[in-house]
């Protein structure tokens, strides 16, 4: 009885839930964890629950504790109360078949959803989930990256799942999540399923508008020929950035502190030829006990593109984002220092974070330029929005989720990148190095000011120019300065 009661009272709190589901989104993925997750398993304990009684009584009467009721696994269709019974036994059976096989499937499908990946444990996922908000891949659901197609991974995915769950509920996960994951699925499962090596084409525009910290917010633009593949698209990726993956082609690394940082040993091997090139960094070497001790990793999408989907962009990047779409007034004399003064600085949480940037741009203003602050506050108002609107979607206090803890190794500015292995310092035991020029990559078609910006000539290149003239970057890595910048 006490079984039954419990199985009927989770069927109706299901169906309720169900039906207030399919009129009711605003929280529905907490709604589908009791619907599909919770109350099934209340269900579950109730209809095992009822054999188990019915074992007890059996037992009970045998011992003489309880009077017999008639002939044990009996079933007399004469009698109305067993065909009853039957008939109740049969129907309720049937209705539970279909309902579970509904249910399965619901269930199935709720925990493949975006919804449940990214909002079920909100505090924990909510970077990861608004960044992938704000991605290229915002309609790729988080499975097809993370999981892909087979019960197998399938399976797996939900075991570690499990694992996320405890620490959770313990509050032990580290803070931010401790990246690269170990155990992902390799790429060329996922990725390739869209992304096949097969067909890349041969060079890519971009445009980026950049903004000096100067009075004028002085506007300083780049366009740059990516050379993502071969110069002919019929040569495929022969050559160009993804001749990495090239399939005659493999890469292999050794990554020591596991963080895919500083990668001191690297082997090239053209699986054609059987030609076998090894590098190493020729100012920080790998020692032999590190060889020994580290497994070499193949080189996939994921050691270029570390954050396809869930990418933190540093204030130097959403503040020029925000100028060049309209969402910070270029027009107010310091936006971009004061911009990169106010959120460069680690707050203690998103409230305080807030509070001081409002603060800040408003006393900067009514002291330095009080006639704009009297003139101009709408502009000042609209300035900070946007800079509270470019900081909520990419640093993440409580979690010390930032661009810094999740670098994005597309590129060689803010984040090592490229540098890790194309720095000039990784040679083989015959002198051959790996590379560093930049034309390797990518092409400079425009770069300066708007009106007076160098334009290269057709089917060639320019030389960079630093916006602030200066010549020390031939020297160093662009991430020491850039990253000293924040």
């Amino acid at each position: 009885m006490t079984g039954a009661i419990v199985a009927f009272i989770s069927l109706m709190f299901i169906l309720f839930f169900f039906t207030l589901g399919m009129f009711y989104e605003e929280g529905s993925s907490y709604l589908g964890l009791f619907t599909y997750i919770i109350l099934p398993a209340f269900l579950i304990l109730g209809l095992i629950l009822i054999p188990i009684g019915m074992i007890i009584k059996m037992r009970r009467m045998k011992l003489g504790l309880e009077p017999l009721a008639g002939k044990p696994w009996l079933i007399d269709f004469t009698d109305r109360r067993h065909r009853n019974a039957t008939i109740i036994f049969a129907a309720g059976t049937v209705v539970l078949v279909f309902l579970t096989g509904i249910g399965s499937y619901e269930a199935f499908n709720y925990t493949e959803s975006v919804k449940f990946c990214g909002t079920t444990c909100h505090k924990v996922m909510e970077p990861e989930h608004t960044a992938y908000q704000n991605s290229e891949h915002a309609n790729v659901r988080c499975v097809e990256c993370h999981v892909g197609e087979g019960a197998g991974w399938y399976v797996k995915s939900k075991l570690s799942g499990l694992r996320q769950v405890w620490a959770v509920m313990t509050n032990s996960y580290t803070h931010p999540i401790e990246t690269p994951i170990a155990n992902l699925r390799p790429a060329r499962e996922t990725c390739e399923r869209c992304h096949w090596p097969e067909k890349f084409y041969s060079a890519k525009l971009i445009s980026q508008k950049h903004y000096l910290t100067d009075s004028a917010n002085t506007e300083w633009d780049i366009d740059l020929r990516m050379k993502i593949a071969a110069s002919h698209s019929a040569l495929g990726n022969t050559e160009g950035i993804h001749w990495h993956i090239n399939p005659n082609i493999q890469i292999e690394y050794v990554d020591p502190a596991n963080d895919r940082e500083a990668l001191p040993w690297v082997k090239s091997t053209n699986k054609l030829t059987g030609e076998t090139t090894i590098y190493q960094d020729s100012e920080a070497p790998a020692s032999d006990s590190v060889l020994r001790a580290v497994a070499p990793r193949v080189m996939d999408c994921m050691d270029c593109h570390t954050r396809p989907s869930h990418k933190y962009r540093s204030p130097s990047v959403f503040v020029d984002n925000g100028i060049a779409a309209g969402d910070i007034p270029v027009t107010l004399p310091m936006i971009k220092k004061v911009a990169m003064d106010i959120l460069t600085p680690a707050w203690e949480n998103r409230q305080i974070a807030h509070d001081t940037i409002i603060k800040y741009v408003e006393n900067f203003y009514k002291t330095t330029y009080p006639e704009i602050f009297a003139n101009r506050k709408p502009d000042i108002d609209k300035a900070t929005a946007g800079m509270l609107s470019g900081y909520s979607k990419n640093i993440f206090p409580e979690m010390k989720a930032t661009w810094e803890a999740y670098p994005d190794h597309i590129g060689h500015m803010e984040a090592n990148g490229c540098f890790r292995c194309h720095n000039g310092k990784h040679t083989s035991a015959t002198g051959k190095k790996i590379s560093n020029d930049c034309n390797l990559c990518h092409n400079i078609m425009t770069q300066g000011t708007p009106g007076s910006a160098e334009i290269a000539p057709f089917n060639s290149s320019l030389n960079f120019k630093h916006p602030m003239g200066d010549e020390s970057w031939k020297e160093m890595a662009c991430t020491e300065c850039h990253k000293k910048l924040y």
